[in-house]
């Protein structure tokens, strides 16, 4: 067992008569949640399977090379996210665009491949997109008119409207005249890198969701960021000294292993190393392993969660011996690679080479194929993709996989994701499987962690200014 902080005495920060939490899982939630306990004078310890924080956001050593096991971005509008940053003092390491910029190159073009961009403009909403959309050389004309209609149509939808959870998202695209093509070039092009699903596979209440929020709700709302160092040094590093700092009792490689309630009142929390007595209990693990935690009483129908499906990512990882790309990322069509990054500068590679990463989503289908076959589908789409890599030498090929890296958010999810009280007192739910309103991102994930927090707190008598105003 490895503590990355010690117990600090009878109380947090010398503060007497402070409430015990434990809270079970060191991934954004549950580093969310320690910290706002901390925050309101708690007594916090926050329990972590791993020999590290930041769940399925982390980074490893692989040779010199300081690598993510996948790419995570996020949006000007994942204001629970920057709180986060700006909580961990990490803000400056994970900037954001200045303005929104994607390029996107399909090379399966009749006429050979073709750049687009979507980007935005200094108009007010929706007209910030107008220009884009209009030149969008992937679209027809009469496709590109067809798209404003459905985002108009978009934009009066309310995401938290239960019914929406029960229609998929390409049926609703359907109603309204979005081509395949249009899918593919456009609402699938965002769609499947934030949801992890395709339109058909897609609750119209968490598409809505995401572009709603994302592209028809404020200027810069879509602008995008994404870590300029190892995600270890924000979700790990940072966090364990936010944590620290706020008297939070770290212990790493300990796995909880029961969750039962004491007979004269709160809690005991089991590891094999240790038992803890805790007032306020907050599970951030996934839903599996909540379910295998939660005692008898605590949810209506706890097997719901086990109905919550999950969704694979795949990330690839190509080393080559000179720079192949100019841009910091780019997304594609007509090809199986989505969304490509550049990760030079952050992995540490020395002079002279380029790393790319490629994130793929909905990776059903290649999130078990061998490396071998792998690398032979996505080298040559590399060198379809970008002409430089023709002629360069691959130095280090590698995959990670996440093949539960997300919850499904399929057509009826909504109603299998629990919010973050549960029927026994003290006893709380954290993660981005729970209902946030948002998909599986790291937004989600945070926004958990906050009101899991502000629900104990809230019955604990210790109510606690939110750090979000429009979620107060």
């Amino acid at each position: 067992m490895s503590n990355t902080d010690t117990d600090n005495g009878t109380d947090n920060g010398g503060r007497a008569g402070a409430g015990r939490a434990v809270v079970v899982g060191g991934g954004l939630a549950g580093v969310t949640t320690a910290l706002e306990l901390a925050d309101a004078g708690l007594r916090v310890t926050l329990l972590e399977g791993r020999p590290r924080l930041g769940g399925l956001a982390f980074s490893f050593k692989r040779g010199e090379l300081t690598v993510d096991n996948g790419q995570h971005v996020y949006l000007r509008c994942c204001t629970a996210y920057r709180w986060f940053l700006d909580r961990v003092d990490g803000a400056a390491l994970a900037p954001l665009q200045d303005r929104l910029d994607v390029p996107v190159l399909d090379v399966a073009h009749p006429r050979g491949p073709r750049l687009g961009r979507l980007r935005r403009s200094a108009l007010p909403v929706p007209l910030h997109l107008a220009a884009s959309l209009a030149t969008y050389p992937h679209l027809s004309l009469a496709e590109r008119a067809g798209v404003g209609r459905a985002a108009l149509a978009l934009r009066r939808l309310d995401p938290a409207d239960p019914a929406l959870d029960g229609i998929d998202f390409a049926t609703w695209l359907g109603r309204y005249g979005q081509s395949p093509r249009t899918i593919e070039a456009l609402w699938d092009l965002v769609g499947v890198a934030t949801l992890n699903a395709t339109a058909d596979q897609s609750s119209l209440g968490l598409a809505a969701m995401v572009f709603k929020t994302g592209l028809l709700s404020e200027n810069g709302a879509a602008d995008i960021g994404w870590a300029r160092v190892p995600l270890g040094d924000l979700h790990d590093t940072l966090a364990g000294k936010a944590l620290a700092a706020a008297g939070v009792r770290t212990v790493l490689r300990a796995r909880a292993t029961a969750v039962s309630p004491v007979p004269e009142g709160g809690w005991r929390v089991d590891t094999e190393e240790e038992s803890l007595d805790a007032d306020t209990v907050v599970l951030a693990v996934p839903q599996r392993e909540a379910h295998a935690l939660l005692p008898a009483g605590a949810l209506p129908d706890p097997d719901k969660l086990l109905d919550i499906g999950t969704a694979p990512i795949l990330n690839v990882h190509v080393v080559y011996d000179r720079k192949v790309l100019k841009q910091p990322f780019f997304a594609a069509l007509g090809s199986p690679v989505q969304w490509v990054f550049d990760r030079t500068d952050s992995s540490g590679l020395p002079d002279g080479g380029q790393y790319l990463a490629l994130s793929q989503s909905v990776a059903q289908d290649d999130i078990d194929e061998p490396v071998s076959v792998l690398r032979h589908k996505y080298l040559p789409e590399l060198e379809r993709l970008l002409p430089a890599a023709r002629g360069a030498k691959v130095r280090d090929f590698f995959v990670t996989r996440e093949r539960t890296a997300t919850f499904a958010p399929t057509p009826g999810v909504g109603r299998l994701r629990p919010g973050p009280r549960t029927d026994t007192p003290g006893l709380y739910l954290a993660g981005a499987w729970t209902a946030t309103g948002w998909p599986a991102t790291m937004e989600s994930a945070v926004r958990s962690g906050l009101s899991a927090a502000h629900a104990a707190l809230a019955a604990l008598g210790r109510p606690r200014e939110h750090p979000l105003q429009e979620t107060a």
